[in-house]
């Protein structure tokens, strides 16, 4: 099943950021789940959040993805994670992808972004990454799923982010202190907490970009850094 597709910005002028992250190109993932535990809980949705960038270095949220999994066999899944999530998995109106299909439909779309951008792999950004980036390793072993765009232990983490610009560390905390409108009715959703993790991430590093003068410019993204030390 292919992913929801959604526009965010269409009229800025696409510039490739192959330079400004070191060959890496950012993109934004939540998932959501029946526990937290990589193993033996349930993927249960997942959601991308594609960043553009312009010529002076701004990001931008450019485009979002997101899909339901159906359950692995066996999956385990706590009631308490359900609740807060509010998914019903086996809802009959449910429309869900077994996880591997899944994966490889929002990996489609990573790929795309990082050639696109002239970078060598993506780096996953995300609140809490190291449990997003557990979650998309340990269905990439299980679903035996190949060519897995993601670098895969580094990540970009917005609790360090918020945690240094605002003195926050919890999702909607930053958001409502950066400014940014924060919706409980949505929040949980795999697409809603991307996009406001996107929005977070964005925000902190453009505001960083203006205080800074020695951000490393994107007027030549072909100039990606070759010696980089192994991953």
């Amino acid at each position: 099943m292919p992913t929801q597709h959604s526009t965010i910005n269409s009229d800025i002028e696409f510039v490739p950021m192959g330079n400004r992250f070191r060959g890496f190109c950012p993109v934004v993932i939540d998932v959501e789940t029946g526990g937290f535990n990589a193993q033996t809980d349930a993927l249960l949705e997942v959601a991308a959040i594609i960043l553009g960038i312009d010529a002076n270095g701004v990001l931008h949220c450019k485009e979002s993805h997101s899909i339901h999994v159906q359950p692995f066999e066996g999956a385990n899944m706590e009631p308490a994670s359900l609740e807060v999530n509010g998914i019903d998995p086996f809802h009959p109106l449910r429309i869900a992808s077994p996880e591997g299909e899944a994966l490889k439909a929002i990996f489609k779309h990573v790929r795309k972004a990082s050639k696109e951008n002239i970078c060598k792999r993506a780096i996953l950004v995300g609140h809490n990454a190291f449990f997003d980036l557990n979650f998309l390793n340990a269905t990439v072993n299980r679903a035996n799923v190949k060519n897995n765009p993601f670098h895969p232990f580094s990540c970009f983490d917005t609790v360090s982010l918020g945690a240094m610009a605002y003195g926050q560390t919890v999702l909607s905390r930053i958001a409502q202190v950066s400014g940014l409108p924060w919706n409980n009715d949505e929040a949980h959703s795999a697409l809603y907490d991307a996009r406001m993790t996107a929005e977070i991430f964005c925000k902190i590093l453009n505001t960083w970009n203006d205080k800074v003068e020695n951000i490393i410019p994107t007027s030549n993204p072909a100039l990606i850094i070759e010696d980089q030390e192994q991953e």
